[in-house]
């Protein structure tokens, strides 16, 4: 579990650059609700990371607005599986801060034959429902 986190092909985060914080969880636990710190709060650094690319920081800064990350996880009975959790949402959290622009859409227009379709099943619709009223 512990060692560098794989965020894509070309990004992978070192530990050291990782900052786990861990307290008492609330909500169903049983009777070691109360003395187990099962709660994981994860902490990245984005403006201080020498993992990320230049290009990719600045993306990702631009994006998230501050330059940290810090992901809660408590879902889970386990510190580990929150400690998992807890990994795979910021993996996911940079993926989308560092991934390029969607494609600029071109503008069309709908073709004459479409127009003329559309409006030629409006009037059959608008016929039919003139011919159910009363004369």
């Amino acid at each position: 579990m512990p060692g560098p986190l794989v965020v894509n092909d070309s990004v992978v985060i070192p530990d050291a650059e990782l900052v786990w914080r861990f307290s008492r969880s609330s909500g169903p636990g049983g009777q070691g609700v109360n003395t187990t710190d099962s709660r994981v709060e994860l902490t990245f650094d984005v403006a201080a990371s020498t993992a990320l690319p230049p290009p990719l920081k600045e993306r990702a800064l631009e994006r998230l607005g501050s330059g940290t990350i810090t992901i809660a996880a408590s879902e889970y009975r386990s510190q580990l599986r929150n400690r998992e959790a807890a990994r795979h949402r910021l993996a996911q959290r940079l993926r989308e801060a560092m991934a390029p622009p969607p494609k600029h859409r071109r503008k069309t227009k709908p073709s004459r034959g479409a127009v003329e379709r559309r409006i030629a099943t409006k009037k059959q619709r608008s016929d039919l429902k003139r011919l159910r009223r009363d004369p």
